[in-house]
């Protein structure tokens, strides 16, 4: 009998999917940063940042905040869902050299207080 295939994925593929892009704002920042969600089947969930991006200074592996997804579906609306920041890693080389993944997890669509900037 062959190998039964056990999923790795934080997220399950259907969430994965679901959503095009993710928003969020920090506060005391009056920017809102909007990203393109990346499915990365080792990295999961991703968003890309330039390395020299002055919003990666303000994240950090293990942060929750509250996101604004936007869905592939452009009739359906968009979602504010609890989210965990999973890994900030650099992409040293390769197809994204210059950026680093932000791998995201959602946690739920708890209500939350706006996200407070890391010291």
């Amino acid at each position: 009998m062959p190998d039964e295939f056990v999923e790795k994925r934080s997220e399950p593929r259907d969430i994965v999917d679901k959503f095009y892009s993710v928003e969020f704002s920090l506060k005391g920042i009056d920017f809102v940063y909007q990203f393109k969600i990346w499915n990365m089947s080792s990295k999961g969930m991703c968003v890309l940042i330039k390395e020299d991006s002055a919003v990666l200074k303000h994240l950090k592996a293990g942060d929750v905040m509250d996101m604004k997804y936007y869905s592939s579906d452009a009739l359906s609306p968009t979602e504010h869902l609890q989210t965990e920041i999973r890994h900030i890693t650099k992409d040293e080389e390769g197809r994204f050299k210059g950026h680093v993944l932000v791998g995201l997890s959602i946690l739920g669509n708890k209500e939350s207080t706006p996200y407070e900037l890391t010291p």
